[in-house]
């Protein structure tokens, strides 16, 4: 895990300027890694439960915070006493009845987060090839099964998710 996030740091400061041109890195980046083994299937399900509905509650939060700053004209210090003790339905009422906003209808991205799995993904790529007894090239299609990180944006507390993708939890021992 060392590495990982090593190796993320380093890439993360390199490749700064390709996204980000007109935008200086202020500061070194940290970031933080584990690897933890969870006793069960049930374990870890309901550890990634809690990751992504905590993804959801610190989404909504910020959601309303900017409104209030970027819409509404608050300072950031205004904005936070004004949601300081308000709960999930406090805030969806704020955004609905002050920014005319659904907090349900906004993209998946913001609402569950991001869920990389491993995916088997056939790619299709042309190669030039010449075959044994024939003087000219041909262009031959090739199908390749690969195992690719796929990004989903979708809810993983609930069981869709779980019987969607049952190689993730799967006992290939």
């Amino acid at each position: 895990m060392t590495h990982v996030v090593s190796q993320f740091s380093s890439s993360y400061v390199f490749y700064w300027k390709d996204y980000f041109k007109d935008q200086p890195l202020l500061y070194p980046p940290g970031f933080d890694g584990r690897v933890v083994l969870y006793p069960s299937n049930q374990n870890l399900k309901d550890y990634l439960s809690w990751r992504q509905a905590d993804c959801h509650i610190n989404n909504l939060y910020n959601t309303v915070f900017w409104m209030l700053v970027q819409r509404s004209g608050l300072t950031p210090v205004q904005a936070q006493n004004r949601l300081q003790g308000t709960l999930a339905g406090d805030k969806n009422e704020i955004l609905f009845s002050e920014f005319n906003i659904n907090y349900n209808n906004e993209p998946l991205l913001y609402r569950k987060g991001t869920v990389l799995i491993w995916q088997k993904v056939n790619e299709v790529t042309t190669k030039r090839i010449q075959f044994p007894k024939e003087t000219e090239e041909k262009e031959v299609e090739v199908t390749r099964t690969r195992n690719k990180v796929v990004p989903l944006h979708c809810d993983i507390i609930g069981d869709q998710f779980w019987e969607e993708y049952p190689e993730i939890l799967a006992d290939d021992s």
